[in-house]
């Protein structure tokens, strides 16, 4: 496995922590009222969507044809 899969791997490990969490978070303010769980789910949507949009720049490393 190269380092640039490892990467987009990990990238997209975080994208889905980060959904998950701010679900999660949803559901608490649901069910408890807390304001603070819709302010930590926002932050974990955005932070969500930072890393994919983070993961779609992610490309390859090519070597030069002039070898360098």
């Amino acid at each position: 496995m190269s380092l640039i899969t490892a990467h987009r791997i990990l990238i997209g490990t975080a994208v889905i922590f980060f959904l998950v969490f701010a679900a999660w978070e949803l559901r608490e303010y649901v069910r408890t009222g807390d304001g603070w769980s819709v302010v930590r789910a926002a932050v974990s949507a955005t932070a969500s969507i930072g890393w994919a949009l983070y993961l779609r720049t992610v490309k390859p490393f090519e070597k030069n044809s002039d070898g360098h």
